[in-house]
């Protein structure tokens, strides 16, 4: 690669502001162009379903300086969606007609929120933009019913928001606990005991039959009743954003599909973000939607056209804020039904960590409110330290001093 190519990123979200910086960062010198089919840069998503819903301005929002990207030949075009990349051509085709030279393509589009088929109108909400956050937080008020579909990380980040700002909640899943998917049933018991005692109600272990949506309200059908409520917001997951992939004849799975390096099925393409199935070189193919990975591929391919080759290998990492309890989870992508699990600490009092163990060593782990507990992890993942369930699951063992082993697999 020469420093003099030019570089289009498809997407303008984590992954573009990501990119630029490391690109530049490294020495990167050719120019560097952002196509975002929103009307605003790239800005702090996560922000969406916490401060932004809780009435924070803007303050820590936007993830690129205008002057900072002048100063760095970064062009930045916001409302400009993307038709295909033609590789043969070496250009970007707009969906208005018109192209873009580009040298490398980083394919950033993201994902789309999965809807209720047939269900829609002005008291239906998903979260994934700028203007969904700011239009559900109006809603979110003193003597307002707010239902919430979904009890994984956005569903009770939402839901957590929603009663911070007055409104009555209740949550509907067909998991019996909240959370339990993503890091585990004792973390996830714990957190719903304190959004319980918040005042959210749940209605758990039921799939939903129906969900009619009214100009008086929604009312949501289990197998338990009928429920009614002033709005509801989905949060079922999202679905990749592939089309432009498709149309440019790239290999698809769940998801583009890129290599260790987030390269795809045509060289000269990357992807990254959620709408990448990377080849991860410890967890195998896996499309992971956390902004951390996004930024950590981002970076990842930022070394790459630098000319610093970079695959990326870290365990997958993540967190979310609730009231003011802090969750973290790593690795957890890559857990076997058969890996053991340890608990250190008291897990019900909101304040431990679940670690996974497979053949004496660690392969992931969950905390909440133990962020050291996870530097220390993903130290003894990287190095591959063996460790014994009974040094993890003992408060009296420092974990840093596992770290001290001299048993590492360099």
């Amino acid at each position: 690669m020469t420093a003099e190519q030019t570089v289009v990123v498809v997407g303008a979200g984590h992954v573009a502001a990501a990119l630029v910086k490391a690109a530049r960062r490294r020495g990167f010198a050719g120019p560097l162009v952002i196509l975002g089919d929103e009307p605003t840069g790239p800005y702090q998503r996560p922000m969406l379903s916490k401060e932004r819903l809780a009435g924070a301005g803007e303050s820590g929002l936007w993830l690129l300086d205008p002057q900072w990207c002048a100063a760095n030949d970064v062009t930045l075009r916001t409302g400009s969606p993307v038709e295909r990349v033609d590789a043969a051509t070496s250009s970007v085709l707009l969906a208005d007609g018109g192209s873009i030279p580009a040298d490398l393509v980083v394919l950033a589009t993201g994902g789309r929120p999965r809807q209720l088929p047939g269900v829609e109108g002005d008291r239906i909400h998903t979260i994934r933009t700028l203007a969904d956050s700011d239009r559900l937080r109006e809603r979110l008020a003193p003597g307002r019913r707010i239902g919430v579909l979904g009890a994984g990380f956005l569903g009770t980040e939402v839901a957590a928001a929603a009663v911070g700002r007055g409104a009555e909640v209740v949550v509907f899943d067909v998991a019996p606990v909240i959370l339990a998917r993503g890091v585990g049933a004792d973390i996830g018991t714990a957190v719903q005991a304190l959004h319980a005692g918040k005042g959210v109600q749940f209605r758990l272990g039921q799939g939903i039959e129906s969900v009619r949506a009214t100009a008086d309200g929604v009312t949501v059908t289990t197998a338990a009743g009928a429920e009614t409520v002033d709005d509801l917001v989905v949060c079922i997951g999202i679905e990749p954003n592939t089309e432009v992939a498709v149309r440019s004849g790239l290999v698809v799975g769940n998801g583009v599909e890129v290599d260790a390096e987030c390269r795809t099925s045509v060289p000269t393409v990357f992807a990254a973000g959620d709408v990448a199935a990377h080849d991860h070189p410890r967890y195998g193919r896996l499309r992971v939607e956390h902004v951390d990975v996004a930024q950590q591929q981002a970076a990842a391919i930022g070394k790459t056209i630098a000319g610093r080759p970079t695959t990326f290998a870290d365990p997958h990492w993540f967190w979310t804020d609730q009231y003011d309890i802090n969750i973290q989870g790593l690795g957890l992508g890559g857990i076997r039904p058969d890996d053991r699990m340890v608990a250190r600490g008291d897990l019900s009092a909101l304040d431990g960590t679940v670690f996974w163990l497979r053949g004496g060593l660690l392969v992931a782990a969950a905390t909440v409110e133990r962020g050291e507990d996870v530097s220390v992890a993903r130290e003894l993942i990287d190095l591959e330290i063996p460790v014994r369930a009974e040094q993890l699951a003992d408060e009296g063992v420092e974990l840093d001093e596992l770290l001290d082993s001299e048993e590492v697999n360099a």
